[in-house]
């Protein structure tokens, strides 16, 4: 971000439009973002977005299955993404 700000200011922009887009309400977009970096295995940002679940009334349990949507597709990877996911809704 700060040593490429207008790349930063961008890509911010675009996700703030991309979510402004979405026809799902806060805390679904959230739950459903969580999946996806799950499956993805990508667990870098899974303490900041289930902050937002959380803040947008996720609960605990909504965590946890949001994690585990993926079990069926990408298989037990995500599992991977629990004690994160966890963790920072129990912060």
């Amino acid at each position: 971000m700060k040593d490429a700000p207008a790349h930063s200011q961008a890509w911010l922009e675009a996700v703030a439009k991309l979510g402004a887009a979405s026809a799902l309400d806060a805390k679904t977009q959230s739950l459903a973002y969580i999946a996806v970096l799950a499956a993805l295995r990508l667990e870098s940002g899974l303490a900041f977005h289930v902050a937002e679940a959380k803040a947008a009334g996720a609960s605990r349990e909504d965590v946890i299955s949001a994690v585990l949507t993926g079990l069926p597709a990408v298989g037990n990877g995500v599992t991977a993404a629990l004690p994160a996911a966890i963790a920072a809704y129990d912060r």
